[in-house]
């Protein structure tokens, strides 16, 4: 496991899981794919497949369908993967708590390693969370 987590530092590939989002944190996503923020200069990268990732990156709060595609995705994920929560609605489940429809927080499902709050969190806040995710690894693997 040490010498997956030295090579996050290199290279981090990072698979989107919408659960039931709004949308507004899927334009943010895609807007640091642009040549402004370009953050495969950086190593990471958004992949298609679970099986090739690193990090799920999941946006939306957990409805009843996507608790459940939550955890079949993650069984299929090679390990160590990290969990980020992505926005206010992943974090906790802020705009739309109250619903009928609503079942858990992100974190009572599985762990999640690295929280990246606002509503629509701008993208330097997701390139200095996924920093922070990777240094947080690397001191865990320091102790």
């Amino acid at each position: 496991m040490s010498l997956k987590i030295k090579a996050l530092t290199k290279s981090i590939w990072v698979f989107h899981l919408a659960a039931s989002p709004c949308n507004n944190c899927d334009i943010e996503i895609l807007d640091l794919l642009t040549p402004r923020w370009d953050i495969e200069r950086f190593g990471i990268q958004l992949v298609g497949s679970i099986r090739h990732a690193d990090a799920i990156l999941v946006t939306g709060s957990m409805n009843r369908k996507a608790h459940e595609r939550l955890k079949r995705v993650i069984s299929q994920a090679p390990q160590p993967c990290f969990v980020i929560a992505l926005g206010n609605c992943a974090c906790s489940m802020e705009m739309f708590g109250n619903s009928y429809n609503q079942m858990h927080c992100l974190d009572e499902v599985t762990k999640v390693h690295a929280y990246i709050a606002g509503c629509p969190p701008k993208p330097e806040a997701m390139i200095q969370g996924v920093i922070a995710l990777i240094q947080a690894q690397l001191a865990a693997l320091k102790k």
